[in-house]
């Protein structure tokens, strides 16, 4: 599944290539225009991430952040023009995980975010390559939007070799990560079977790399 994400901001500007980039690199934005118009809708869905601008119309992106951190628990960014030592220092006082001062770039952007993520630990929760979505909480897989039926066995395989999606996985350290993941002992030659079904039961979508005589790899922008 994909991650969901709020953005904070008033700039049309800014939300139009904020939203789109967001948008490509995994995430579902909710675009919120105000603090007001923020708080009523916090608790619309399970949010993993929230961007916010310290300058708002009707508030600041302070106390906002004080209140997502209280309620949500989930790692904010403050994406402002306030570009002063007590601004920056005010916005880490607050709570927050990150502080962008405008002018920024789209793409260290989305790293930053991915960072914040890493560190909370809710990277882990959804992953989304290519057509293939898989939620760590519910043990489950989508490929287009269609749920897929795998063993626990095979997803945690399909999870590990996700989770490290841009690197080559050796038969040695996939067997490692998965040892007993279903009570079960798991042999090199039963790796291969499994790897074989997951990548049967993935058809056209399959995101899973042979890479011969090492082990297997997903690639990260499939």
């Amino acid at each position: 599944m994909r991650l969901n994400a709020i953005l904070v901001e008033d700039s049309p500007m800014i939300i139009k290539g904020l939203e789109y980039t967001m948008e490509q690199a995994g995430y579902d934005v909710s675009i919120f225009i105000s603090f007001e118009h923020a708080k009523k809708h916090l608790y619309d869905k399970a949010y993993d991430i929230a961007i916010l601008d310290v300058n708002l119309p009707d508030g600041n992106g302070f106390d906002l952040c004080r209140l997502i951190k209280e309620d949500l628990k989930i790692p904010v960014i403050f994406l402002t023009a306030k570009d002063t030592e007590n601004d920056v220092v005010k916005g880490f006082d607050v709570g927050g995980d990150d502080y962008i001062i405008k002018p920024f770039r789209n793409k260290e952007l989305i790293s930053r975010m991915n960072n914040a993520l890493k560190k909370s630990g809710k990277d882990q929760r959804k992953l989304r390559i290519g057509d293939v979505e898989l939620s760590a909480d519910e043990s489950r897989v989508y490929v287009k939007g269609e749920e897929l039926s795998l063993s626990p066995l095979e997803f945690k395989i399909l999870l590990t070799l996700c989770q490290n999606a841009g690197h080559t996985m050796t038969r040695e350290v996939l067997l490692e990560r998965i040892w007993d993941a279903a009570g079960n002992f798991v042999e090199d030659n039963t790796l291969t079977v499994y790897i074989r079904r997951i990548r049967g039961k993935l058809g056209d979508s399959d995101i899973i790399q042979t890479i011969k005589g090492v082990g297997y790899r997903v690639d990260a922008n499939a």
